[in-house]
Formats: C-alpha cells, sequence, structure tokens
C-alpha cells in the first residue's frame, strides 16, 4: 500500500518535501526533518533544513533532477549524505 503523504507535501527520491520544495517552509508552515530523520535511521535534532535542488517532472509524474534528468540522481538528491551533513553542522554550532 503505498504511504499517504500530507497535503502540499511532495517525495523526491524518498525525501519528503513541502510543494515550494523546502524540508522546512514558514509559508507553508511545514516541517518534515523528523519525517525525513528517521525514514534515513536517524534520530531528530534540530538541524537545517534541506531544499530540493531545481526539479522537473516526467510524464508519470515522477520528480527528476533538472540538471542531471534523472530521478534517481545521487548527486542531486543525496538525501542521506546532505542529512548527515546538516546534522554535523548542528551538532558543531552546538544545537541538539
Amino acid at each position: 500500500m503505498a504511504e499517504v503523504l500530507p497535503a502540499n507535501t511532495i517525495e523526491i527520491n524518498d525525501a519528503i518535501f513541502c510543494q515550494h520544495l523546502k524540508e522546512v517552509c514558514t509559508e507553508c508552515q511545514y516541517d518534515g526533518r523528523e519525517e525525513n530523520d528517521a525514514f534515513y535511521g536517524f534520530d531528530p535534532i534540530d538541524r537545517d533544513g534541506l531544499e530540493a535542488p531545481t526539479v522537473t517532472t516526467t510524464k508519470d509524474g515522477v520528480y527528476q533532477c533538472k540538471k542531471h534528468g534523472s530521478a534517481e540522481c545521487t548527486q542531486c538528491f543525496g538525501w542521506k549524505k546532505q542529512i548527515t551533513r546538516a546534522r554535523a553542522a548542528a551538532k558543531k554550532a552546538g544545537r541538539k
């Protein structure tokens, strides 16, 4: 059974973002950090949110990076690596 996403959210290569392609968005009051951290096996911490790169959609509605034209682009959609970096920066800054 497919996962039901909150209204106005999108999934890009296993990470959840708001309709504005942000993991944390003040405009639509969305914060997907906890869900994305949990998906990749991390405990939630106060870290900066991710932003998706410029994307396009295929005729099937799948998001792909505009730069490389791939729905599974590890360079643009390497969320676990990006989350790991954001978590390290948050710990270095003293946030928990």
